[in-house]
C-alpha cells in the first residue's frame, strides 16, 4: 500500500482503531480496504491466477534450469549511506493503533513464518489456494526461504521468477486475510546466493581474511539489492559466531574466532545491508545470528551443547552482537541449541536479559528453523509443543516462530492466550515490532518487487566487487625459495579437483544450503560463476594443461603413469586440494583430516616428479594436511572464494596480484588444536600449523620502531602506537598491520596468549616507506569476571605488532587502574 501521505495513513488507522477498539477486529471490509489501496498505491498488483482446487500432478519432481534472460547493466549508481546509524527505535503511534485493533488470531499469525514449500504445488508452482489457507484462515504474517530448496519446479530461481511468487502472494495479502503485507526471510549470506545470477561472494570466513571491514559492506549492500529484486525484504545476514571448534561444518559462514575482527566485519556488514533502510527502498532488514555461542559445540557436530561460562560468553562471543545492535541491526535470530545445558530459545537469561536489557537490542526477534517445536521432539526439554510455546512466550523476547511447516504455534498460542495462560498484552508486544519492521522497510507503501533491480542482477561492477574481496582475502601460508608467484614462461601442470569447479569454490549457501549436488554440478551456475582453470586461461592466454589426479572425495587411485608423463615436460605442479559441498557430505566430521587420496596425491607427485609443488587449498575450514606443509614448496589458502573466484586466484599465482590475506582463525597442526584460539589461557601452549593473524606476501616489507604516545595506559584516556612499514619490494603490497596485547599477568584471571585490539590495511608502492598509527584504549584491556563484572587489573602489557609474521615488534605500557572500578556490571536473570 501506500498512502498519499503519513497523516492520511495515521488518520485511517485512527478511524479504525477508534471504531473497534471494544471488539478488537479490524472493522473494513475487504472491498472498503481494496478501494483505499486501488486510490493511493503507487505500486501495481500483479495478476494472479485464481485459486483452484489441489492441481493434477504432472511433474515427476526433476528441477530445471530457470530459463530467463537478462542482460546485466554493466554498472548503476547506489546510495552510499554515511549518515547516523538508522535502526529499529520505539513503536510508532500508527503501528500501536493497528495493534490494538487486531484479533488474537490476526496477532498469531503475525507472529508465524511459514516456508514456501507449504504453498508449493505438486508441479513445483505457487499452490494460491494454500496461499489463502496461510494468509486468510492462518492470518501468517510471514514466509521464508527458496522454492528451489522445497519442491519449486526450478533449482535456481532468477529475480524475475522468484518475484513472480512474492508478489502474487503479497497480491493475496493485501486482500485477504488481516489484509497486512506479509515480510519474506532469505538466507542471503554472501550476496544473493540464492537468486539465480546474484553475485556469490566469497565466504564469511574469506571475507574476514581481508581484514578490510569495506569488503563485508559491498557484499551486504549488494545482497541487499539482489534480494529486493526478487521482492524479498529480509535477509537472515550476517552470521557472526565465534568459529571457535574448527570440526564445526558452519566455521566457514563467519568472520573467524576473533571478537574484534568479527565485530567491525559485522557492523560494516550490518551496514552494507541496511543502509538508510527506512527510506532506501534497495536495502533490507538484516538479521544478527545465532544468539548465542553457536560457534563451540563440545564435539564438533552442528547444535552440539556449548559449555561456556557466562562471563566467557560475555567476554568473547557476545562483542560481534553488540557491535552490530549497536549498528542498528533491525532483527535477531537465536541459535540452535543450548548453552551450558540451557536451551537458548526458552531461556530468559539469554533473550531477556542478556538480549533485550543489557545490550539494549530494540528489533525484531525470530527463532530459528522450528526451534520451539523441536524443544519436544529433539531436545527434550519441554514435554510438548504446548509446554515448548507457553514457556517461550512467558520467559523470552521472541516474536516470530519460525515455525516452518505446520499450524502448532497458531493453534497453541491462540489457546494459550484465550485460556489466559500467557497475557494478550505479550503478543501485543512482539507483533508492533513485526508491523514497525514492515512500515520500516516500507512494506505498506510498495509491497512489491521493484523490476528496475533486476536488471542489476549480476551485473559486472557487482562482480568486479567481489572479486576484490577474493584478492585480499587469499593468504599465502608457504613460499619456499620465491616458487611463487609462477612465470607466463614457466611450463605448469594442475591437478587437483578443486581447480576445475564453481560448486567447490563457492561451498555452502550457493545455490542451495549446503550448495549444488553432484547431480547438478556446476551446469547449475549457467555461466554464473568461473573456475581456477578459466583464470588460468584469462591470465595466460593459454588453455592449462590440467589432469584431475584424484575425485573430490578421494576415491579411486592416482594414475601415476598419466601424471608423469604430463610431468615430465612442466617446470611447477599446482595441486588443488579442499572439500565437497556439504550437499554430499552432510557438513559434520569426525576428523579435521582432508580424505588421504587428495593428500596423497601431493606425497606422490613430490616424490616421483622432484618438481616444485604448490599447493592451493579451497576449504570451508582449517582441514588437516599431515605432512603436506613440510613438503609443499608453496601453500595459497583461498577458503571459499565464492563463484568468481578463479580469476582471482589465477592472479595471485601468478602474480597479477599480490596475497595480503591474513588467517582469521587459528589453523590447527594437530586434531587436538581443533579448539585453540588466538585469545586462548597465555600459559596453554599455543602451537599451531600457521597462527591467528599468519599470512605472507611477494614483497619483503620491513617493520621498525614501535613507539607509544604514553608509557601508561589509564581509563579516559587512550594512547596511540606506532609503527615504520617499508616495501622493499619487489611488488607493490596491501599490508594488514595488527596491534595484539598480551598482560604480562593479571591476579586471579589467566590472561590471553594475545587479543588483537586495533589493526588497519595500507597501500605500499615498490620502495615507499609509512608510519601506521594504532589505537589503545585501558578499557580494551578490561575483562568479565566470574561474578559478571567488568574491570581491569593494573599490570604490564606487552604492545605487539603482527607477533607471527614480523617476529612481533613489542613495546610495553603499564596499565594503571583501580582493580575496584567496575566499567559495567552484568544483569542476572
Amino acid at each position: 500500500m501506500r498512502y498519499n501521505s503519513l497523516l492520511y495513513f495515521t488518520q485511517y488507522l485512527l478511524a479504525i482503531s477508534f471504531n473497534t477498539m471494544e471488539s478488537g477486529a479490524l472493522a473494513i471490509s475487504p472491498a472498503e480496504y481494496s478501494a483505499t489501496v486501488s486510490d493511493s498505491t503507487t505500486q501495481k498488483p500483479p495478476a494472479v491466477t485464481a485459486a483452484t482446487a489441489d492441481p493434477v500432478c504432472t511433474w515427476d519432481g526433476t528441477q530445471v534450469f530457470d530459463d530467463t534472460t537478462w542482460t546485466p547493466v554493466a554498472s548503476y549508481a547506489y546510495n552510499n549511506y554515511t549518515g547516523p546509524v538508522v535502526g529499529p527505535n520505539l513503536i510508532d503511534q500508527d503501528i500501536m493503533l493497528m495493534v490494538n485493533g487486531m484479533t488474537v488470531e490476526e496477532k498469531v499469525g503475525q507472529m508465524t513464518q511459514i516456508q514456501v514449500g507449504q504453498i508449493i504445488d505438486c508441479n513445483g508452482k505457487l499452490n494460491t489456494t494454500a496461499v489463502e489457507y496461510w494468509i486468510d484462515t492462518m492470518k501468517v504474517g510471514s514466509f521464508l526461504e527458496t522454492p528451489a530448496n522445497h519442491g519449486g519446479k526450478y533449482n535456481w530461481y532468477s529475480a524475475k521468477r522468484f518475484a513472480e511468487i512474492t508478489d502474487a502472494v503479497q497480491a493475496i495479502a493485501l486482500r485477504r486475510g488481516s489484509r497486512i503485507p506479509v515480510i519474506w526471510g532469505l538466507d542471503s549470506v554472501r550476496g544473493a546466493n540464492y537468486i539465480k545470477g546474484g553475485t556469490i561472494f566469497p565466504a564469511g570466513i574469506a571475507t574476514a581474511a581481508t581484514f578490510n571491514p569495506q569488503h563485508a559492506y559491498d557484499a551486504g549492500r549488494i545482497a541487499a539489492k539482489d534480494t529486493r529484486a526478487a521482492g524479498v525484504h529480509w535477509a537472515f545476514a550476517p552470521i557472526m559466531d565465534l568459529s571457535v571448534n574448527k570440526l564445526w561444518s558452519r566455521v566457514y559462514e563467519n568472520f573467524g574466532e576473533d571478537p574484534f575482527l568479527s565485530s567491525l566485519m559485522a557492523k560494516s556488514s550490518i551496514g552494507g545491508h541496511q543502509g538508510d533502510y527506512k527510506r532506501d527502498r534497495s536495502r533490507v532488514a538484516a538479521c544478527l545470528k545465532h544468539f548465542i555461542g553457536y560457534g563451540y559445540p563440545f564435539d564438533g557436530s552442528d547444535r552440539a551443547n556449548r559449555h561456556i561460562a557466562t562471563h566467557e560468553l560475555l567476554e568473547y562471543y557476545v562483542p560481534p552482537f553488540k557491535a552490530a545492535i549497536d549498528a542498528g541491526s533491525a532483527t535477531a535470530m537465536e541459535s540452535y541449541g543450548a548453552v551450558n545445558s540451557e536451551s537458548v530459545v526458552l531461556s530468559k537469561y539469554y533473550l531477556q536479559t542478556l538480549l533485550r536489557e543489557q545490550l539494549k537490542f530494540k528489533g525484531m526477534l525470530v527463532t530459528d528453523w522450528a526451534e520451539i517445536n523441536t524443544q519436544a521432539t529433539m531436545y527434550h526439554t519441554a514435554k510438548d509443543v504446548k509446554q515448548a510455546t507457553q514457556t517461550a512466550l512467558q520467559r523470552t523476547s521472541i516474536d516470530m516462530s519460525m515455525v516452518a511447516d505446520d499450524e502448532s504455534f497458531i493453534k497453541v498460542t491462540v489457546e494459550l492466550v484465550k485460556s489466559g495462560a500467557v497475557s494478550e498484552r505479550r503478543l501485543d508486544e512482539s507483533v508492533a515490532r513485526i508491523l514497525q519492521l514492515k512500515k520500516d522497510l516500507g512494506l505498506f507503501e510498495s509491497p512489491y518487487a521493484d523490476p528496475q533491480l533486476a536488471s542489476t542482477v549480476g551485473s559486472a561492477q557487482d562482480i568486479e566487487a567481489a572479486r576484490n574481496t577474493v584478492r585480499e582475502s587469499i593468504t599465502l601460508l608457504k613460499n619456499t625459495n620465491g616458487v611463487l608467484p609462477l612465470k607466463l614462461s614457466e611450463r605448469v601442470l594442475f591437478l587437483g579437483p578443486t581447480l576445475n569447479s564453481t560448486r567447490y569454490m563457492s561451498g555452502g549457501w550457493n545455490v542451495h544450503w549446503q550448495g549444488p549436488s553432484d547431480k547438478e554440478g556446476d551446469a547449475v551456475y549457467q555461466g554464473f560463476g568461473d573456475t581456477v582453470l578459466q583464470g588460468i586461461k584469462a591470465v595466460t592466454g593459454a588453455a592449462p594443461q590440467y589432469l584431475p589426479g584424484i575425485d573430490i572425495g578421494g576415491t579411486g587411485t592416482i594414475d601415476v603413469d598419466a601424471i608423469m608423463s604430463a610431468a615430465q615436460s612442466a617446470d611447477k605442479i599446482v595441486i588443488g586440494l579442499g572439500e565437497n559441498t556439504y550437499a554430499e557430505e552432510q557438513g559434520n566430521i569426525d576428523s579435521l583430516a582432508l580424505p588421504w587420496q587428495q593428500l596423497n596425491l601431493v606425497y606422490t607427485v613430490a616424490a616421483a616428479t622432484k618438481k616444485p609443488v604448490v599447493v592451493v587449498l579451497i576449504e570451508g575450514r582449517p582441514r588437516g594436511l599431515a605432512n603436506v606443509p613440510k613438503i609443499a614448496d608453496a601453500i595459497v589458502n583461498a577458503y571459499l572464494p565464492g563463484a568468481y573466484g578463479g580469476l582471482p586466484i589465477a592472479e595471485v599465482l601468478y602474480g597479477k596480484v599480490n596475497p595480503s590475506g591474513r588467517l582469521p582463525i587459528t589453523y590447527p597442526a594437530t586434531e587436538a588444536q581443533a579448539s585453540s584460539t588466538i585469545w586462548q589461557a597465555s600459559y596453554s601452549a599455543y602451537n599451531p600449523q600457521w597462527e591467528f593473524g599468519y599470512g605472507l606476501g611477494y614483497s619483503n616489507v620491513t617493520y621498525s620502531n614501535v613507539t607509544l604516545s604514553s608509557s601508561s595506559l589509564t581509563v579516559g584516556s587512550p594512547i596511540t602506537a606506532s609503527v615504520t612499514i617499508t616495501n622493499k619490494g619487489p611488488y607493490p603490497q596491501k599490508e594488514s598491520v595488527l596491534l595484539f596485547t598480551r598482560q604480562q599477568y593479571r591476579l586471579g584471571y589467566a590472561p590471553e596468549h594475545y587479543r588483537l585490539r586495533d589493526f588497519t590495511k595500507v597501500d605500499l608502492a615498490v620502495g615507499e616507506t609509512k608510519t601506521v598509527v594504532l589505537n589503545l584504549k585501558a578499557e580494551d584491556l578490561a575483562f568479565w569476571d566470574r561474578d559478571l563484572l567488568r574491570r581491569i587489573e593494573p599490570a604490564p602489557v606487552n604492545v605487539v605488532i603482527n607477533p607471527h609474521v614480523h617476529k612481533g615488534l613489542v613495546a610495553v605500557v603499564q596499565l594503571d587502574a583501580d582493580p575496584d572500578h567496575v566499567l559495567e556490571r552484568a544483569p542476572w536473570s
